[in-house]
């Protein structure tokens, strides 16, 4: 079976940050709600929403402050085991070995993997956890 079998669609864009605060001030400023507010390990990170655009932002990566700021898209997936079976299947550029888990996010955490496209942008697989 393809990756695509277990993709519903976006789940969000992730944005590192120098100053989470002001991120969080700016998006609001568009009409964006702060959806959630999370730790991640000593910084913290921030999912901002607009309708059914969710924007990641977090402190503690490095940044890049010219255009193409953007650190990776998540596609909203299914059966994270599953996807990450298919994409070695399929000969997907894997930036992980295995699947990672996030147990702070959202209830009851997140489960995701890392892949390349063609021009090294990363693509997230991402479940969020029932």
């Amino acid at each position: 079976m393809s990756v695509s079998s277990y993709i519903t669609g976006i789940q969000h864009v992730g944005i590192p940050s120098i100053d989470l605060d002001a991120t969080i001030a700016f998006y609001k400023s568009l009409g964006f709600t702060q959806a959630g507010l999370f730790p991640n390990g000593e910084n913290r990170c921030a999912f901002m929403r607009l309708g059914n655009l969710t924007i990641e932002t977090w402190e503690g990566d490095p940044t890049n402050p010219t255009a193409g700021a953007i650190n990776h898209i998540s596609l909203n997936t299914t059966d994270v085991d599953r996807a990450f079976a298919a994409a070695k299947e399929q000969g997907l550029n894997l930036v992980n070995d295995e699947v990672q888990s996030i147990p702070s996010f959202w209830d009851h955490g997140i489960r995701f993997f890392n892949i390349l496209g063609p021009n090294q942008e990363t693509i997230e697989f991402c479940q969020i956890l029932d």
